[in-house]
């Protein structure tokens, strides 16, 4: 068993192309103490060199998938966007997490942790499952390259956290999208007969589980490890605005554009509610009509009634719910409403992903309110 030093000196050679080890834990070589607006490339070496694998596989605790992968052709256009999205998000929580294993074995302000029991148990956990991202990142890239399509490598990050409660906050909520956009993924391979995918990407689904039932128990709220019976449901759309929205600043040769091509970048909703209880109530909502220009121009910018709009929630595997917006205030290019939540009819808890869409529905499912939002995705969590 690799002991936590060995293991972190491993998992800090595989981030941002460094090619050596680093000199020490305390300062490891080309690995800064990161903010919420430091930057973070991710290029991992394993990908275009085998040997490296079992130095990832090791901290993974498991081995890359080794069945064979489809033949040239052998994967739909839909299961390529799923592949590349999935490479994307993987190498953006690779990175995330190494981020917080730096800022945690260096204590940096808002990161120590003070029970060195509790330290070391953290940092072996973080180290298991930053080589697990890895993983899933190469299995996504090596079936990408398989079929000779674009891949998604390399693109620098920001980290909107600054203390270790918020960045276990930050990924339990991000994880909680995970889970629900690889429902879709899942149904869209099946969908397209991409079958022989779906039996790993679901093997991953679990992984993500239990690292999403860990980061609860962190968060020492009185959270239980399972968040709901039946997690809630994303799609690939909004999890793809959340990282261009959030995270992503720049990748090489902008070599996500391949994703923006075929999936949707939605107008930034923001949550303005803060602390929400269990239980029925009103919520404050905003965005910047500016944010919707990358997909739709600036026609909605003006002679737009915005108290026209409906507010769309979506919780579990139940239908979404739609509410009318209240007390719409326009000032200039913001835009701020009101939104009714109504919890107690609905065990509105876990995630709940909320959305602005041009019309009232009724919705079908997470789908359709995708194919109708224009603003987009507001996170709640509760319990």
């Amino acid at each position: 068993m690799f002991n936590i030093i060995t293991s972190f000196l491993l998992a800090t050679c595989l981030i941002g192309g460094i090619s050596a080890a680093p000199a020490s834990l305390v300062e490891p070589a080309t690995t800064p103490s990161y903010t919420d607006v430091e930057l973070q490339a991710t290029n991992f070496p394993a990908l275009t060199n085998d040997n490296l694998l079992p130095p990832v596989e090791q901290l993974a605790l498991g081995t890359l998938p080794n069945g064979p992968l489809p033949p040239p052709g052998g994967i739909s256009a839909d299961g390529i966007t799923n592949l590349q999205l999935i490479e994307l998000n993987e190498f953006f929580e690779a990175s995330f997490f190494t981020s917080l294993l730096s800022n945690i074995t260096k204590n940096v302000p808002g990161y120590e942790i003070n029970d060195e029991k509790e330290r070391n148990e953290i940092i072996n956990a973080l180290v298991a499952i930053i080589a697990a991202k890895e993983l899933h990142g190469i299995f996504a890239d090596k079936a990408l390259l398989s079929q000779s399509q674009p891949t998604i490598r390399g693109c620098h990050f920001k980290f909107p956290t600054t203390t270790f409660d918020g960045a276990i906050a930050l990924a339990a909520t991000f994880t909680d999208v995970v889970l629900g956009t690889l429902q879709d993924v899942i149904e869209i391979f099946a969908i397209n007969n991409d079958d022989s995918l779906t039996r790993g990407v679901a093997s991953v689904v679990g992984q993500e589980g239990q690292q999403d039932g860990f980061f609860r128990l962190l968060e020492k709220k009185g959270k239980v490890p399972s968040e709901l019976p039946f997690l809630t449901t994303s799609t690939r759309d909004f999890a793809f605005s959340f990282l261009e929205q959030s995270v992503v600043v720049s990748c090489p040769n902008n070599n996500d554009d391949v994703l923006k091509q075929k999936l949707k970048i939605f107008g930034v909703l923001n949550l303005l509610t803060t602390n929400i209880e269990p239980k029925d109530q009103t919520l404050q909502f905003s965005f910047d009509l500016k944010s919707l220009d990358a997909t739709y121009g600036n026609s909605y910018r003006s002679a737009y009634d915005w108290s026209e709009v409906s507010l769309v929630y979506i919780n579990q595997q139940n239908t979404p719910i739609v509410e009318k917006v209240q007390n719409v205030q326009v000032d200039g290019i913001q835009v701020t409403f009101e939104a009714f939540f109504p919890y107690t009819e609905n065990l509105l808890n876990g995630l709940t992903i909320a959305a602005v869409t041009r019309c009232g529905g009724p919705f079908a499912d997470a789908s359709a309110v995708a194919e109708e939002t224009l603003f987009a995705p507001a996170f709640i969590e509760i319990n």
